[in-house]
């Protein structure tokens, strides 16, 4: 007898992860590691088996989850260690980003830096007690070692001391003091110092490490602008679109823009190609060509919008994002070119025009391969070959088609899941993009993808947080209501002028229901751990704040309801953004243009 009882607790434990409809916790289905799906019952098994949670947070294009996997994750001691004193959960970010966003903020605020794989231990009960983001094997299985040992001698005091510690973070998270509210000139000009102080006027964008796209940020500076012209800040933007439309951060032979540089000067992206990354750099050269009078940034926008309807959105929605590994595992693998690959497939001409024209060098320090990037003109070509512009281009137009025929036989693993949210945005770049350049292609797109939310995504009560393979997972968050919200307001605004569409106000109504509290706005309408965030107003990250595209949204609505709580969240919104505008700026750029006499 007490053997069958030891071999029941031995099989008790194993990975539930092959064939989940998540691309990205598939890949995790032939771990030894014998990861758990996040549900309640995961949360019950910890307590009832006394043991730490370990919740392992990523998404299927991050090159170092994939790293992390083959490392850490196919090692059998490591796993070992992991199913015999933790209960193991792998969470698919993208379908929990809620608790995704509570974890983040969590080693954010304990270790100074946050970011994916996310690794966090909690508690039986889901108090965060360690957390950090990638690990090499060897520390990780020490770590792993220590932590058993710790909790096995002290459950009591660690359990104690974790939960104090949430409490903490939980009163820092909420604490605001009370002052006058700045005026609408004020806020505008701290907005603006806030981002001047850590703008790069040499090379663009902002801080002197990597460098994101900010869309959030670049958005509301550009609004700015359109109603306060100013030589320096038009200067400034310029400089940040062309940087990101002319080096690493744009594939140059396929189109469309990889999620960020590893580097201030712009040259190594890491590769990953997400579906909301191009949906918000399309509207935001829009918006650019617009205001800074720039023709080129519509045709930046032109481009990386036929790129995804091509490679990404298919006969319905739109996938999440591209993978920065390849097929054989190799990080940018799809986009990088050795030198005799380049001269085999280039013949000539060919060959001397395409390495000037993508800066195709330097194959010695690049062993890897080379990234193409924008070097000579075509222009400047057509002078030192003497021949017409015209053919130059179609010679450069014949060598970019040969490299992308080639590139096409590799492979690129594409996490196909259909996110509400993200489809949402790139509905609302379509209409745009519709209606500045009347572009039948785009209308027709838009139209498409909009009856793919409406009659796929909803079911007539709720958003489905994704469909995979015609079947919906995951639930839908704040984000998702938002960002649907607005699509759909967009392409009303495109195809109906003056007609709100009764959807737009069902969304709007059911996020203010569902997601704003006596406490604050939050990510998820359920929450299984304690102390997850909710803020007066939400900070903007890769992707704007769905707290302030609900009250923009609002705000602009003809449903007196809507309005009425919109205008009544102002003042709360203006106090808890006006001390450090910058990470603000959807609610910033909200409160300045989307209220009455500036929001006041």
């Amino acid at each position: 007898m007490l053997l069958l009882i030891f071999w029941a607790d031995a099989q008790a434990l194993e990975n539930r992860l092959a064939d989940n409809p998540s691309p990205y916790l598939a890949m995790h289905g032939h771990d030894p590691v014998a990861w758990q799906e996040w549900n309640a019952q995961t949360l019950a098994l910890a307590k009832k088996e006394g043991k730490l949670l370990f919740i392992s947070s990523g998404y299927f294009a991050c090159h170092w989850c994939h790293v992390m996997q083959r490392e850490s994750y196919s090692n059998p001691a490591i796993a070992e260690l992991l199913n015999k004193y933790f209960i193991p959960v792998k969470v698919d970010r993208e379908l929990n980003p809620a608790l995704d966003e509570h974890l983040i903020d969590f080693v954010q605020r304990t270790r100074g830096r946050a970011g994916w794989p996310l690794n966090v231990f909690l508690t039986p009960e889901g108090y965060p007690l360690l957390g950090m983001t990638y690990v090499h094997p060897e520390k990780f299985r020490t770590l792993l070692g220590k932590l058993q040992k710790m909790w096995q001698a002290q459950k009591p005091e660690v359990t104690r001391l974790a939960k104090q510690a949430l409490e903490a973070l939980v009163a820092q998270r909420r604490e605001k003091k009370q002052e006058a509210l700045l005026s609408p000139q004020d806020l505008q000009h701290k907005f603006l110092k806030s981002a001047m102080d850590v703008a790069d006027d040499l090379a663009g964008g902002f801080g002197q490490q990597n460098r994101f796209p900010m869309a959030p940020q670049l958005s509301a500076l550009l609004e700015i602008q359109a109603r306060h012209p100013d030589g320096n800040l038009a200067r400034f933007l310029r400089l940040t679109l062309d940087q990101m439309a002319s080096k690493g951060m744009r594939d140059h032979l396929g189109e469309g823009f990889f999620r960020y540089t590893v580097d201030p000067a712009w040259h190594t992206p890491h590769y990953e190609k997400m579906l909301y990354t191009q949906a918000l750099l399309s509207s935001l050269y829009l918006r650019a060509a617009k205001v800074l009078q720039e023709p080129r940034y519509a045709a930046v926008a032109r481009d990386t919008l036929r790129f995804t309807l091509r490679e990404m959105c298919g006969d319905s929605a739109c996938v999440a994002s591209f993978s920065a590994v390849d097929g054989e595992g190799v990080e940018g693998g799809y986009y990088l070119w050795k030198e005799a690959e380049l001269k085999n497939l280039l013949k000539g001409e060919l060959w001397t025009l395409a390495r000037d024209h993508w800066q195709l060098k330097d194959f010695e320090h690049n062993p890897e391969g080379v990234l193409p990037m924008l070097g000579v003109s075509a222009e400047e070509l057509a002078k030192s070959h003497g021949q017409p512009v015209s053919e130059i281009r179609a010679l450069l137009e014949k060598a970019r088609q040969i490299l992308l025929q080639a590139r096409r036989q590799r492979s690129l693993p594409v996490d196909s899941k259909r996110l509400a949210g993200w489809n949402g945005l790139m509905l609302a770049a379509l209409s745009r993009a519709a209606q500045q350049e009347g572009q039948q292609d785009f209308l027709q797109a838009a139209r498409k993808l909009r009856r793919y939310i409406v009659e796929q995504l909803w079911d007539g009560r709720q958003l489905q947080r994704a469909v995979h393979r015609g079947k919906p997972i995951g639930q839908a968050s704040l984000a998702d209501y938002a960002y649907v919200a607005e699509g759909l307001r967009q392409f009303a605004l495109l195809a109906a002028p003056g007609e709100e569409p009764s959807l737009v106000d069902t969304l709007l109504t059911s996020a203010w229901k569902d997601f704003r509290t006596s406490n604050g706005w939050v990510s998820s309408s359920s929450a299984l751990l304690p102390g997850m965030p909710s803020v007066q107003v939400q900070e903007d990250g890769a992707l704007p704040a769905a707290s302030a595209k609900v009250l923009n949204l609002s705000l602009m609505s003809r449903n007196p309801e809507l309005l009425e709580k919109a205008r009544g969240l102002v003042p709360a919104s203006w106090l808890a953004v006006q001390d450090d505008p910058f990470w603000y700026a959807t609610t910033v750029k909200t409160l300045l243009f989307s209220t009455s006499k500036g929001g006041r």
